[in-house]
């Protein structure tokens, strides 16, 4: 449920259950997880799903087992983070809850039209993963991230992009597309300056 494409210097990991709103299981978060860690040394690393939606979150059955506080959650968007190649999520629909996380992590967030991001976690009974709120309110601001996490607003994609949260907005059809086109200069790049020149993007 989780297709990982290594033909290239940069990587796609899509997430692909589309019959259940890419709802993530345990297994899949590992998959994801151990998948970030072989791609350490890939020029860039796309993150997308199937259908028209990227992830609703945890598995309703997962999560009610133990997943939804899993450690998993963090493991994965930490090693997102640490990626020294480029990192894009292409979202190819709505991101829901703690699949939230992995976006937050990627350097760049592009999302088609009828992307909308939420993240029921106050309402669920659960608290977030660490990480989530702070990579957000470094995004968005912490009034922002309140009115998600606190306030329980779903936004749109247009609204994300105001507020930074999406960086830009592209038709469903052109989303990967569009995530390789701005790999390709780093694909092309000696691996060094590429690695340099992201070390000081994030000072």
């Amino acid at each position: 449920m989780i297709d990982i494409d290594r033909s290239s210097p940069i990587w796609t990991l899509t997430i692909n259950r589309p019959d259940k709103a890419g709802a993530l299981t345990e297994q899949m978060l590992i998959d994801l997880r151990d998948a970030v860690h072989a791609a350490k040394d890939a020029a860039a690393v796309i993150l997308t799903g199937t259908g028209s939606v990227f992830s609703a979150g945890a598995d309703l059955d997962a999560a009610r087992a133990g997943l939804a506080t899993s450690p998993l959650w963090e493991e994965l968007s930490g090693a997102i983070a640490d990626l020294r190649g480029l990192s894009i999520a292409a979202l190819n629909g709505t991101v829901a809850g703690g699949a939230t996380g992995m976006v937050l992590a990627c350097d760049i967030r592009i999302a088609v039209p009828a992307a909308k991001f939420f993240y029921p976690v106050m309402k669920l009974g659960y608290l977030p993963q660490p990480s989530d709120p702070v990579r957000m309110a470094a995004l968005i601001g912490p009034a922002r991230t309140k009115m998600i996490f606190l306030g329980g607003q779903k936004i749109t994609a247009a609204t994300a992009f105001n507020f930074g949260l999406v960086d830009e907005i592209v038709e469903a059809e052109t989303v990967v597309e569009r995530a390789r086109a701005l790999c390709a200069d780093i694909a092309a790049a000696p691996p060094q300056t590429a690695r340099a020149i992201k070390s000081l993007c994030n000072q």
